[in-house]
């Protein structure tokens, strides 16, 4: 059985989105309060989830890393657990160094929701292993600070060891600015790949009644 555990924070919106979307495909789910110290035994995925953690006070994410169920998620990571942190929880990990990067705000300064197609760059990984490299994807986005910023050394390092997940795109999957990110880079991973994040949203494309399942085959690849 997987075992999901997802956490939850002050000002999270997501965490009962992303149980539902495990769930969905048969996993075993837990929302765990920050305050909590230490994870399930038996956990096989810890999902960070978006929202505005401490509304998202001094910068996103930037509070979240001092909670106290972090320290238990930085040593399952280092570890070898695999780790997913969407919107939110993408800058909770990059504020936690658990990924490298920074996210800041939008180049246009305003907030950003709507579909929006992604490309996958890099498969060999859990999380995208059920996609195939240039697929395209049609996945919510919902962010006011998802310009994904990496200096000129730290992409190379993320190019050379295909950390690089995702990349915003238009239809045919040319690359298309969204937010300003840096080569319009939408998610990625650590260099051991088991600790991912990205900024559009999988949970929310989970039933054709909610506008696209494209969402599915990104969430299957951690069931295992």
């Amino acid at each position: 059985m997987n075992n999901v555990v997802v956490l939850q924070f002050p000002g999270t919106n997501c965490e009962y989105d992303a149980k539902y979307a495990f769930e969905m495909l048969g996993a075993n789910v837990t929302i765990l309060w920050h305050e909590e110290t230490v994870l399930p035994d038996n956990t096989s995925l810890v999902v960070i989830p978006g929202g505005f953690s401490y509304g998202d006070y001094l910068r996103s994410g930037a509070l979240a890393k001092f909670a106290p169920i972090m320290d238990a998620v930085k040593v399952y990571a280092l570890n070898g657990g695999n780790v997913l942190g969407i919107c939110n929880g993408f800058q909770i990990l990059t504020e936690t160094g658990l990924l490298p990067g920074a996210l800041k705000r939008n180049d246009n300064l305003h907030f950003i929701s709507k579909y929006h197609h992604i490309k996958v760059v890099n498969n060999d990984n859990d999380f995208l292993t059920k996609l195939n490299t240039g697929d395209v994807l049609n996945i919510p986005v919902a962010h006011h600070d998802g310009n994904y910023f990496i200096d000129e050394s730290g992409l190379e390092e993320l190019k050379q060891n295909n950390q690089i997940l995702l990349q915003y795109c238009d239809e045919d999957g040319k690359n298309e600015v969204l937010n300003g990110s840096v080569e319009q880079i939408a998610g990625v991973c650590n260099k051991t790949k088991n600790v991912f994040g990205l900024m559009p949203h999988p949970e929310r494309a989970m039933e054709t009644l909610l506008g696209c399942v494209d969402g599915i085959k990104m969430l299957q690849g951690f069931l295992k």
